[in-house]
Formats: structure tokens, C-alpha cells, sequence
């Protein structure tokens, strides 16, 4: 099969008219973001706000445009409404929730029972390393397992989870993921190549996320892990506030610079009304792979005491060990490359206070998407 072009691209999308302007939507210049790997196509329409909810057509003609070119495999083309200058802020950007003319939160990802976030204030803590284990732990109790990898700018997945390849499109428009160790995985990083930075901007990360988990056949899951993207920006926030989130881990190491960053992380969950299920200590000790000795290089439990300061449960700590990052580097995570290993253990025990806890929401008789908070 021949190998589709970003110019071959461009002249098929040169084809599409937005119809309020009778202009194509390339020389309107509000095509970008365009992605092409191994006869995937990704890219972004931005409309005015104003008329955005009656572009669905549009996205769709343009979808189309591309998927009958010969060497398409699928095409997702996320649209996104920006702000016109001078007007008022678009409700996302609002620090504590949205407008009060917003909608209420989206339905749950059809056939996923339960949507856990694993969060830090800060990058560089593992909280990717902790999302991979994690899921892979939760797959030894049983449980029908996804993960989302929502970090566009550096997607951590694909590799940890020694997934390679790209995801097939029956249709062209549902993605179906691919599949490490038995647990189901969607990433940018399946589209793109290792070394290709994604420079996009806050809305159009927004939309790409909501349809990687809305335009993906994940099936039937107990619970799905959105290993998400450093900070409190925008993809946080909407993530946290359109998508029912069931509860949130936080990860950090026990220093202080690094607590004060993922206490900003767990205020904003609180912000939004989205549960804390607990913090977990990454980095908690070195241990020397050769003596054996124990070094506290960024000190020691600080992530136990945040816990017990701000009322939530500390679900346990992993120590800086070569193990864990070999194993993670290679695609091999220390959960399925040596189970019965106490690191291993560890991230079991994690996961089943967290599976725990979701249980009790998911059985709970008053159980409720996240609150709209304004202030």
C-alpha cells in the first residue's frame, strides 16, 4: 500500500467548504495539528465559537476527504472553537468550574464501569511509571483494564507498556486500541512518531482527549486509568470536569518542593467535586542495587504526613530502585517482569485499595457525576 502525503492531505482537505464562508477550510487557514504516521491521520479544525456546535458536518466531510485517499488507514479530526479576540473567556478557563449556561457532565465512556486519574502537581515524580503498574495490577485481580495515556506532549505508554504498532479503524472513525500484558491502551504516542513534539495548543489537547476517549472501541472495562499529563492546566480541568471521573491517585515524592505541587493537584480535583482516592510516595528511599543500603535522597515520608493533613489515605511507597526503571524502560513493568517481587506487591496492595474504594462508588445508591462548581 502506497503511503499517504501531508501534500496529498492538503489538497483533499483544499476540497472541503466551511459553508458560512464558502471558502476552502486550507486557504481559511483553520487546518492544523496535522499528524501522519504509518497511514494515520490526525488533525485540527478551529471555528468560531459562535457557530461551533453546528460544525459536526464539517469535521465529518473533511474525515472523509482524507479517508478516501488511497493509504489512509483512519483519520481523526478533532474540532476545536477558539476565542475571538476581545471576547469574554471561554468557560474552561475559568479557575474553579464552568459558566452557568454549561451543560451538565457527559455520560461515562459506554461500556467503562469506572475512570480512575493517577495525577501529580509536578513532572518527573513516576507518575507514569505508577499508572503503568498500577494497571497492570489491577489486571492480576481480575479486572478489565484500560489506560488512557492523556499526556499528548509526552506520551509514556506506549513504551512502558511494550506496545508498538498503530491502532486499525474499522470504519475510519472508531479507533480500536491496542493491547499490552492484557490491558487495552490508547496514545498519541501510537500516532506519532517518539522524537515528534506536539505543538498544540490548550483547546486542541482538550478536544484530541475527549475524543480518545469518546471515538475509541474500548469495550466492556472495569476500570479504565488515565495516566494523566503533569500540572493543573487546561487538559486537566476539563478532563476532571467533562468526563465522570470515579476518584483520583496522586503521586509524589516526599520532598517538600514536589508535596506542595501535588497539593495543588489535589485541591483542584476537590475543586471540581472529583474524590481523592489517596496519595501514593514515589521515590521513598534509594536502594543501592549493590549493598543494599538505604538513602533518603529526597527524603522521606512527607507523602504520609500531606496524607493525614489534608484527610486522605496514603495507599502506600515505592522506593527510587533500578528494577523498577529498567524494567519500566524496556516495556516490561516490574508488575508482570517479577510479580512476586515486594515491589510488586506494593503496587498489588495499591491497587487493591483503589479497586476497594471504587467499588464502594460503584455500588454506592447515590453515586453521582462530578458537581459543577462556580465561583
Amino acid at each position: 500500500m502506497s503511503q499517504v502525503t501531508e501534500q496529498q492531505i492538503i489538497a483533499a482537505l483544499r476540497t472541503v467548504i466551511e459553508p458560512g464562508k464558502q471558502r476552502d477550510i486550507v486557504s481559511l487557514e483553520i487546518v492544523s495539528g496535522l499528524v501522519v504516521k504509518d497511514g494515520n491521520v490526525g488533525f485540527v479544525i478551529e471555528v468560531d465559537p459562535a457557530v461551533g456546535a453546528k460544525m459536526e458536518p464539517l469535521r465529518k466531510a473533511a474525515e472523509k476527504a482524507v479517508y478516501d485517499l488511497p493509504g489512509v488507514v483512519s483519520v481523526t479530526a478533532v474540532l476545536t472553537a477558539q476565542k475571538s479576540a476581545g471576547s469574554a473567556p471561554a468557560p474552561d478557563s475559568q479557575p474553579a468550574g464552568r459558566s452557568s449556561g454549561a451543560t451538565a457532565a457527559k455520560p461515562l465512556v459506554p461500556g467503562v464501569r469506572s475512570i480512575v486519574a493517577v495525577a501529580s502537581g509536578k513532572g518527573g515524580v513516576g507518575k507514569s511509571t505508577t499508572s503503568a503498574n498500577l494497571a497492570l495490577a489491577l489486571s492480576t485481580l481480575n479486572l478489565r483494564v484500560g489506560v488512557l495515556d492523556a499526556d499528548i506532549y509526552g506520551p509514556s505508554q506506549p513504551r512502558m507498556l511494550g506496545i508498538s504498532g498503530r491502532p486499525s479503524s474499522p470504519d475510519g472513525k472508531i479507533l480500536t486500541p491496542l493491547e499490552g500484558y492484557g490491558v487495552k491502551c490508547m496514545s498519541m504516542g501510537f500516532l506519532v512518531a517518539e522524537d515528534t513534539p506536539m505543538i498544540w495548543r490548550g483547546p486542541m489537547v482538550t478536544s484530541a482527549l475527549q475524543q480518545m476517549l469518546r471515538d475509541v472501541a474500548w469495550g466492556e472495562l472495569d476500570i479504565l486509568v488515565v495516566d494523566m499529563p503533569p500540572g493543573t492546566g487546561d487538559a486537566q480541568l476539563s478532563m476532571s470536569q467533562q468526563v465522570p471521573l470515579t476518584g483520583a491517585v496522586i503521586v509524589s515524592t516526599p520532598q517538600d518542593i514536589a508535596l506542595l505541587d501535588a497539593r495543588k493537584g489535589l485541591n483542584m480535583f476537590r475543586k471540581v467535586d472529583v474524590p481523592v482516592l489517596g496519595i501514593v510516595e514515589n521515590m521513598s528511599t534509594f536502594l543501592c542495587p549493590n549493598c543494599g543500603h538505604e538513602t533518603q535522597i529526597f527524603s522521606h515520608g512527607g507523602a504520609r504526613r500531606e496524607a493525614e493533613k489534608l484527610g486522605v489515605d496514603f495507599l502506600g511507597e515505592l522506593p527510587l530502585d533500578i528494577e523498577i526503571r529498567e524494567t519500566s524502560d524496556s516495556g516490561r513493568p516490574i508488575v508482570v517482569s517479577n510479580p512476586e517481587s515486594a515491589h510488586a506487591q506494593t503496587y498489588v496492595a495499591i491497587a487493591r485499595q483503589v479497586w476497594d474504594k471504587v467499588s464502594i462508588r460503584l455500588n454506592s445508591s447515590d453515586r453521582q457525576a462530578p458537581k459543577i462548581v462556580m465561583q
